[in-house]
């Protein structure tokens, strides 16, 4: 069991996407700038969304350790000049999305939730890649495709887009508010 020095821990066990972000969220705006917060998770899915919206909000990302069930999560809260949280610009609705896809728009569905999400629930033909695996698998993708990216609540696909943007992809939309909402056609791995 490996522990760290930090100056406050936040106990999000339990909690599933969003909500170790909301949690980690308002009390890194109640700590002191420099001081570092120790996010205690179980959430798999927290370690891609912790760095990535550290790295959105301008708060440094310092690691996680994997502790058996518990994820640890260090973060340190940056000065306010550091902390411009940015938000994709580029951003539609669930029932945009839909009319598009029904009238066979030349386009690219990216689901960025974890593979189990996808597996239960998706959009018949997205295409499942994970947060946390993005950057390695960018070359799955075509930087000139419209590609309308989509997660459970329009957080992880916020920071994809973000990501995909800042690689040269010149198309990108965030959906929201994501699959919590989604009415239209899906699929999953038992139909």
């Amino acid at each position: 069991m490996t522990s760290l020095k930090t100056d406050l821990v936040l106990d999000a066990k339990g909690l599933a996407c969003p909500m170790p972000i909301v949690k980690t969220k308002k009390t890194m705006n109640g700590l002191e700038a420099g001081k570092v917060l120790e996010v205690l998770a179980t959430d798999k899915g927290s370690k891609a969304d912790m760095k990535a919206w550290a790295q959105s909000s301008g708060h440094q990302y310092l690691g996680t350790i994997d502790d058996g069930e518990v994820l640890k999560h260090y973060l340190r809260k940056s000065s306010r000049e550091e902390a411009a949280e940015r938000k994709h610009p580029v951003v539609t609705t669930n029932d945009e999305l839909e009319k598009k896809l029904d009238a066979n728009d030349n386009l690219v569905v990216l689901d960025v939730r974890e593979t189990v999400e996808y597996a239960f629930n998706h959009i018949p033909n997205a295409i499942s890649i994970p947060l946390g695996e993005l950057e390695d698998r960018l070359i799955e993708l075509k930087t000139e495709d419209e590609i309308f990216v989509v997660c459970r609540t329009g957080n992880r696909s916020d920071f994809a887009a973000q990501k995909l943007t800042e690689k040269g992809f010149t198309k990108v939309i965030n959906v929201v508010p994501g699959m919590s909402e989604w009415t239209g056609k899906t699929k999953s791995f038992n139909k």
